[in-house]
């Protein structure tokens, strides 16, 4: 099974790769497959490196809940 993690945007250099910020996780995240134009602070759906979707920040901040509630119920 695969899972995408939300992620807040922390900054953006110029060859289009984002850090972004996940539940204090700092990855870095290629933006060339989202269809519209992100800024810092901005939610991204990441998958295997890449932004798949920008997301509010309410659903984001819903769904790193929700992940945080299975880890911590080893529900995995």
């Amino acid at each position: 099974m695969c899972i995408a993690f939300p992620g807040m945007i922390l900054s953006i250099d110029e060859n289009n790769f984002a850090v972004i910020n996940i539940s204090g996780t700092k990855r870095e995240a290629c933006l060339d497959l989202l269809d519209e134009p992100v800024a810092v602070g901005d939610y991204v759906i990441c998958h295997a490196g890449y932004a798949i979707h920008r997301i509010d920040e309410e659903d984001a901040k819903e769904s790193l809940a929700l992940l945080k509630e299975f880890i911590d119920h080893e529900i995995y």
